[in-house]
């Protein structure tokens, strides 16, 4: 029995969260349709999620390209394919890198800064306020970051891509001497929209899931310091372990 109650009370516990999070995020949604809608929060989230993180996905995306450029270039010479070097990058970025990186990304820096901002609300009882105020929380606060998530991370997805991709040109056309004709022929006959459409996929189940984890660790951050830096670090460690699983998941399922 010892034993029985040693496994039993982890697991009991894995799921009774699995639980909350799911209601919460339902009940969440389900305050969408309610007015009052307030679409100046969800542009005020859209402009933190998704502007403010557009400069460090940029940035990931053209090294991210160019180091793809760079070990693609040696490894395609060996067997003589230096002109697929386009279609290597450009279908490693739309269909794995890019979703994956950018959601990461959007994680770190994004992410924490959600699950701060919404437990220090916590802490200090503004979201009580607001409960007193008959202001839902959920309404006011989560349910525009849920959108934003949804609307910003396939768009910084698709600026990831583009950057990526052209940091391989820059690498590869430039710097290793690859034709630029044969970098974009590749690129176009490699490429179908199934690849596309599996990328675009991935962005926004990866948007809701950073978005709905750091919202929810935040909204039930224990009443203390301790409690708000262990929520923000399991934020950050539980969306991007989250993003790897549920990538292998959908490309069993999208190949």
């Amino acid at each position: 029995m010892t034993i029985l109650r040693y496994i039993g009370r982890p697991v009991l516990t894995s799921v009774r969260e699995m639980g909350r999070m799911l209601i919460f995020l339902l009940s969440s949604f389900g305050w969408l349709a309610r007015p009052p809608l307030r679409p100046a929060q969800f542009v005020k989230q859209l402009h933190f999620i998704g502007y403010k993180s557009t400069f460090v996905v940029v940035l990931t995306a053209g090294f991210t390209g160019m180091v793809l450029a760079l070990q693609g270039y040696y490894t395609l010479r060996k067997f003589g394919s230096e002109g697929l070097l386009g279609s290597a990058v450009a279908l490693s970025m739309i269909r794995e890198l890019g979703p994956v990186l950018a959601a990461l990304m959007v994680t770190a820096r994004a992410g924490s800064a959600m699950t701060a901002e919404i437990g220090i609300m916590r802490i200090t009882e503004q979201i009580d306020a607001l409960d007193t105020m008959a202001i839902n929380p959920l309404q006011y606060l989560i349910a525009p970051k849920l959108v934003a998530g949804l609307i910003g991370v396939p768009l910084l997805v698709a600026i990831f891509d583009v950057v990526g991709i052209y940091g391989g040109y820059i690498v590869g056309v430039d710097l290793l001497g690859v034709n630029a004709g044969s970098y974009w022929n590749s690129i176009e006959s490699a490429v179908e929209w199934k690849d596309v459409y599996g990328g675009i996929l991935k962005s926004i189940s990866f948007g809701l899931i950073v978005s709905w984890v750091c919202c929810f660790k935040g909204f039930y951050t224990r009443m203390s310091a301790e409690g708000l830096g262990t929520a923000t670090t399991e934020a950050v460690v539980l969306s991007s372990v989250l993003i790897l699983v549920w990538d292998y998941f959908l490309t069993s399922v999208l190949l």
